[in-house]
């Protein structure tokens, strides 16, 4: 079946350039799973479906590479003075985790959270779900549920089960520390391989493997090294989230090394590694160290990860993007926070650029957009996602430009980051098939998926007071804006 979709702006690509281009009154076509024509002229009499998008804006679909794969944890922890409340206290830790949610519950939490990516344009997601809710990390069985539900969404996914050697803990003093048992991160990596074995290139390639261990610093020596011979054997991605923080440097200068010197001497630092966040080098406002080449050295990785949106809900921020990019560091995006709007996230990251160096030509919109398109797929050695071209395959998103609250269109980016929204996606194809259709999925139960979410957000709340190294209720750890007189 041969599709036609017109639109008053549509983001083709310059192969001759390596870069996107935008083309008025533009078409795209697609056959099957592939796009067969980007630009104008062709005749709508040669295709099955003709689909008139109007003012609107259809672009790639957007790579997510921290893509929330659960209910929430920023609406918990962006606004504590002190978060230790919300960490497992050494003593829960000792006596045994428990899970929260048994494995239905953690199957529909993923499913629903996959369908909010849908929602805000992703078409290619490398999920991440908290483990303090969990007996450890994630399982095997959790991810083979998630590829499941990816699928019949029809989501494109990097997927394995996360991994550590220890948990942060709270001490009975409040002191902050790790808890460590390597052979949990053991078997969590067998886990792991045998996910990437079993399910790379399941349900006609949409799903693909990759290695997700947690933090850096939760991982010995000995884990990351094995981590570094299994990708190379497996031949597959591997995501660390390291230098995101002043915490994760002190502990490594503990253990006599840092980040980057750790990922070298255990053969991570390559092609193959994705690091999220990549704030804290040498030289950031925060860090005491001065610069020492990090750069040169985040240029020989597939890409970092950039979550401005959820760091600045932390008081944090990537303080020069601009020259990440000019020492060749390829940058990716990922949303790491609900709801995944990868259009704010785009947005908060122009403006924190102008914030942090003082420039008003910081962070431009054209570089964003290109890091939620071809950073991606450049990240995850793809030529044939993040771009709206012949032979591509056909993932492509329209985003409505005529809603009454838009405003008149300037340069259609400018305008879709300033001025538009998640809510503003209408429509999205992924793979030739399409998911989002007016903003909805399709054959999903909206009002029925949202009530049983609430209700296990209200659970996953309630369960923080049994981990707190003070053992405070519900209410004394999550104190409302203002006080509660619903009983008055």
């Amino acid at each position: 079946m041969r599709t036609l979709v017109t639109a008053s702006h549509v983001i083709g690509y310059d192969h001759r350039t390596d870069d996107h281009v935008l083309i008025r009154d533009g078409q795209v076509v697609y056959e099957g799973n592939r796009i067969v024509h980007v630009g104008r002229g062709h005749d709508p009499a040669d295709c099955d479906e003709v689909v008139d998008a109007g003012q609107a804006l259809v672009g790639p679909g957007f790579v997510d590479l921290d893509a929330l794969a659960d209910v929430d944890h920023a609406l918990l922890d962006t606004w504590h003075a002190d978060g230790r409340g919300l960490e497992w206290s050494r003593e829960y830790a000792l006596r045994g985790p428990v899970a929260v949610f048994d494995a239905e519950e953690r199957a529909f939490i993923r499913a629903y959270a996959l369908a909010q990516l849908l929602r805000n344009g992703i078409t290619t997601a490398m999920p991440i779900a908290a483990e303090t809710h969990s007996a450890w990390a994630e399982t095997y069985e959790d991810l083979a549920a998630t590829a499941d539900a990816a699928a019949r969404l029809g989501l494109r996914a990097y997927l394995g089960p996360s991994y550590r050697s220890a948990v942060p803990v709270v001490d009975a003093d409040g002191t902050r520390a790790l808890h460590w048992r390597p052979e949990r991160g053991e078997e969590g990596l067998a886990d792991a391989i045998r996910f990437v074995r079993d399910f790379d290139g399941a349900h006609d390639g949409l799903i693909r493997g990759a290695l997700l261990p947690c933090r850096i610093e939760t991982l010995t020596t000995d884990l990351l090294r094995a981590t570094a011979r299994a990708a190379d054997e497996l031949d597959c991605p591997v995501r660390l989230h390291c230098l995101q923080g002043t915490g994760e440097l002190r502990r490594l200068a503990e253990r006599g090394t840092t980040p980057l010197a750790l990922l070298k001497e255990t053969g991570l630092l390559g092609p193959r590694l994705l690091v999220p966040h990549a704030v804290y080098i040498g030289g950031h406002s925060e860090v005491d160290t001065p610069y020492a080449g990090e750069l040169d050295a985040l240029a020989t990785l597939a890409g970092i990860v950039h979550c401005p949106h959820t760091m600045v809900r932390y008081g944090a921020a990537l303080e020069d993007f601009d020259r990440y990019r000019a020492a060749g560091v390829n940058i990716a995006m990922g949303t790491d926070s609900f709801p995944p709007d990868m259009i704010r996230n785009m947005d908060y990251g122009t403006n924190l650029s102008k914030l942090t160096t003082g420039r008003l030509d910081a962070g431009a919109a054209a570089d964003y957009y290109r890091a939620a398109t071809l950073g991606g797929a450049r990240a995850l050695g793809r030529d044939d996602l993040g771009r709206l071209a012949p032979g591509a395959l056909a993932d492509l998103v329209v985003v409505r430009l005529d809603a009454p609250r838009t405003g008149p269109v300037d340069d259609p980016v400018r305008t879709l980051l300033m001025n538009t929204s998640g809510a503003d996606v209408d429509t999205v194809v992924i793979d030739g098939r399409t998911v989002l259709r007016g903003g909805a999925v399709p054959g999903v139960d909206e009002a029925a998926r949202s009530a049983r979410a609430q209700g296990l957000f209200d659970r996953m709340k309630a369960a923080y007071a049994d981990r707190d190294h003070r053992h405070r209720t519900p209410a004394e750890l999550f104190p409302g804006s203002f006080p509660d007189a619903s009983g008055v």
